[in-house]
């Protein structure tokens, strides 16, 4: 599997690399500005995109806009620490998979949530 992070805080990023790498079974491509990624996101390079909703150089829901355009079926889990239900339904509309909120329950969830994701469209 190939999963790529996008998120401005980097231990967040790197902490996240960090559980979903442990197992040897993904690969992880981790960037902290969302511009840099969507220059980097092509189609059907990567199964999953972890992406935090409130970023300053540009914001999650852009970023999930161009995603969608460039992949459709990429999964997309939407991450914030600033749950607003109208962030949620645009991010949905758009086509969010699904949505986290920060900071993580457990760490083990997320991993789990991301191979269920991905496995349900395979």
């Amino acid at each position: 599997m190939r999963i790529m992070i996008v998120d401005d805080e980097v231990h967040i990023g790197m902490m996240l690399e960090k559980v979903l790498t442990r197992s040897g079974d993904i690969k992880v491509t981790y960037f902290d500005n969302p511009i840099t990624a969507l220059s980097h996101f092509q189609r059907g390079e990567y199964d999953g995109v972890l992406l935090d909703i409130m970023m300053p150089q540009k914001d999650g829901i852009s970023v999930l806009e161009a995603i969608k355009v460039k992949d459709s079926e990429c999964i997309v889990i939407m991450m914030t620490a600033y749950s607003t239900l109208d962030k949620v339904l645009q991010s949905h509309k758009i086509g969010a998979d699904h949505y986290l909120l920060k900071p993580f329950e457990s760490l083990s969830n997320v991993e789990k949530k991301v191979r269920e994701l991905i496995k349900s469209r395979k």
